[in-house]
């Protein structure tokens, strides 16, 4: 009798730890689901960011072109700044 009583001993901390390392498991796969998503929203943030800020920065040397032919670089640079972005 207590053989089997050992036994069925073994079988549940052999239970307990397969769910415990399940749990393990499914914790790791989501905190690192989680870090991919932030890590490529993140990027694709930034690389709005700069694709919009070209964009704008052509924008403005077009209009600048078009107004003050002769001064283009000086009309782009105080345009850029009165807009609050940073001087080059």
């Amino acid at each position: 009798m207590q053989s089997s009583d050992s036994e069925r001993s073994e079988d549940n901390t052999a239970g307990v730890r397969r769910q415990t390392d399940e749990r393990r498991v499914t914790w790791t796969m989501l905190l690192t689901g989680a870090t991919l998503l932030a890590l490529i929203g993140t990027w694709l943030v930034w690389f709005s960011f700069v694709i919009q800020r070209k964009h704008n920065e052509e924008d403005i040397r077009a209009a600048c072109q078009r107004m003050m032919p002769e001064t283009v670089e000086r009309c782009v640079d105080t345009v850029i700044i009165q807009r609050g972005g940073v001087r080059r």
